[in-house]
């Protein structure tokens, strides 16, 4: 079993970013064929990412690339608030884009680019414990579409039982709740991780054998194909 050395701490990890309370994501999903893996990795990290960041209310950034479900890669934006993708600035770049975007895109080479705008939801109050952490090196990221009759359910199950047990396992550092308001499907739980392992540890799964959410809610949810997918970080490079 895999654990990570903890002489090293990740430093992305560790950095802070003020009293900032981080509750507004935008994620960026794509497949890359393999034969433009290199341009398109340089372009999304010497070009792209630098970019974004420099527009206001863009707070933290990184990239990720999955070992388990899909898409492939994953990018993830932390903002301020969902007007930041209306200011000139943001709105001056995505409308006069470079020569190298125009070329390398997950709109151009991508397969399947799928572009969510989220508001968190849980947890619904400033944690300092969740504060000023910078991007996890590792994530589980779910999609969930739920009908309408069992979201009340769904939301307390997922909030008051499935959420404070998973948080026990060693590993998980947090969970963060969020819903798409631009883009679907409606739901996302973004669980954040030291490292990849965590969800093949022996009490992970106990606690997944044992969840009864479905019998709870009455119902079923669905994930698009690749959900729940679980990336290690690759951009800014991990630690370890």
């Amino acid at each position: 079993f895999f654990h990570p050395p903890a002489a090293t701490p990740d430093p992305l990890w560790s950095r802070g970013l003020g009293d900032v309370y981080k509750r507004q994501l935008m994620v960026v999903y794509a497949d890359v064929d393999i034969e433009h893996d290199s341009e398109f990795n340089a372009w999304y990290n010497e070009e792209h990412i630098p970019e974004r960041m420099s527009a206001p209310g863009f707070l933290d950034s990184a990239r990720y690339q999955a070992l388990k479900g899909g898409p492939r890669y994953l990018a993830v934006y932390e903002l301020e608030s969902v007007e930041t993708l209306q200011s000139p600035e943001y709105k001056r770049m995505s409308q006069n884009p470079t020569d190298w975007t125009k070329r390398m895109s997950p709109n151009v080479v991508g397969r399947g680019t799928v572009r969510n705008i989220c508001t968190q939801i849980y947890p619904s109050e400033i944690d300092p414990d969740n504060t000023g952490r910078g991007m996890a090196p590792a994530l589980q990221i779910g999609r969930m579409e739920v009908p309408l009759e069992i979201e009340d359910k769904y939301n307390d199950y997922y909030d008051n039982h499935r959420t404070p047990r998973n948080l026990t396992v060693p590993g998980c550092l947090a969970v963060r709740r969020y819903e798409v308001v631009d883009g679907t499907p409606k739901y996302l739980t973004m669980y954040e991780f030291e490292h990849e392992k965590v969800p093949e540890s022996l009490l992970w799964e106990k606690y997944r054998a044992e969840d009864t959410m479905h019998d709870y809610i009455g119902g079923n949810y669905s994930h698009p194909p690749g959900s729940p997918g679980v990336y290690r970080r690759i951009f800014p490079a991990r630690a370890f």
